[in-house]
Parts: C-alpha cells; sequence; structure tokens
C-alpha cells in the first residue's frame, strides 16, 4: 500500500496513561487513512478533566516505551514550544512546522460529541479532516453532534473499529489500587 507523501495525523490528549488501544487506533489509522506518520501529542493538562495521575514525565516516558520505536509514530511535547495547550494552536504549529498536504486529527466517538466546547472549533475543522474512532454507546449520537452536522460529513472519515476494552481510567484505577 501506498501512503500519501505528507499525510500526517494527530492523535492528542493527556495519556494518562499511553496504552495498547492508542497504538491501535493509531495503526488502524495509518493504515485505513494512509498516514505518513502519526504524532502522540502530550499535553501537561486536558482542559475537561482532573489533574492527570501521572506526572509529565512519566506519561512522555510510557508512552515512547509502548510505541517501542514504531517508526512511523512519534511521541511530542509542545506545549512550551507554542506557549498554549489549546488544540488550535497546536494545529496551526504542525501545518507551518510539517507543511502537510493533509493533516487529520484523531478521536472518539465520545470526544467529538464535545468537540463544540473546544476553542475555537471552528477554525480547528476547517485545519483538519476528522478521523473517528468507535466508541462503545457513543457512535449514533457522535453522527449527530452538533461539529458532524456543522461539517455536513465532509471533512470527516468515521472508523467502525472493534472494541478496544483498555482505557487509561482503567490503568489509573489499578495504579491506584496498587499504590
Amino acid at each position: 500500500m501506498k501512503y500519501q507523501i505528507n499525510n500526517i495525523g494527530i492523535l492528542g490528549g493527556s495519556f494518562d496513561p499511553a496504552h495498547k488501544g492508542h497504538v491501535t487506533i493509531s495503526k488502524i489509522a495509518i493504515k485505513k487513512v494512509r498516514l505518513k506518520k502519526i504524532y502522540w501529542i502530550i499535553t501537561k493538562k486536558n482542559p475537561f478533566k482532573p489533574k492527570p495521575f501521572f506526572s509529565l514525565k512519566d506519561r512522555l516516558k510510557k508512552a515512547k516505551k509502548i510505541l517501542n520505536h514504531t517508526k512511523n509514530i512519534q511521541v511530542l511535547f509542545l506545549e512550551d514550544n507554542i506557549k498554549s495547550s489549546r488544540s488550535i494552536e497546536t494545529i496551526k504549529y504542525i501545518k507551518k512546522w510539517k507543511k502537510p498536504k493533509n493533516l487529520y486529527l484523531i478521536v472518539g466517538s465520545d470526544i467529538l460529541i464535545d468537540l463544540h466546547k473546544w476553542k475555537s472549533w471552528k477554525k480547528l475543522v476547517k485545519l483538519v479532516k476528522l478521523i473517528v474512532f468507535s466508541r462503545k454507546g457513543y457512535d449514533k449520537k457522535s453522527k449527530e453532534s452538533i461539529v458532524a452536522k456543522y461539517l455536513n460529513n465532509k471533512k470527516i472519515i468515521f472508523i467502525k473499529n472493534k472494541p478496544i476494552k483498555i482505557s487509561s481510567t482503567i490503568l489509573r484505577k489499578k495504579a491506584k489500587k496498587n499504590n
């Protein structure tokens, strides 16, 4: 399969912690959308979630370790460079830095439902195409979301993947029990 010269994907979040589910959806996106590279953009803190359980240093280390030198997925922390944690600023930075032909933002169907709450979301969806992965219990609502309606199903790719049984929430609960 030929990958597009400069199609880049972004999977952002707190990765608190990174897990095999992140790897799985990244590999599916690379294959199905023919992405050349995916950047995991790790943020200090997700504005919609409580303070991360693991330190930024630990989250970066764990993300790199779980990728085990997967050549087309790279872990980045950009907030100090761009002086912002906002997705819109990250997208603008990557567009300027990497000059991709197409830039894809990878999200779960649960995230798409609330994407209209993100800062400058209309500008954001003009700069990227969305790849939306199935999350149990959210798919129908995501397809009827404000953002999906706004995009009129253009610039949005829904991927019907098998349920991913692991989550950062489950891993944090296990870590708390073991402390």
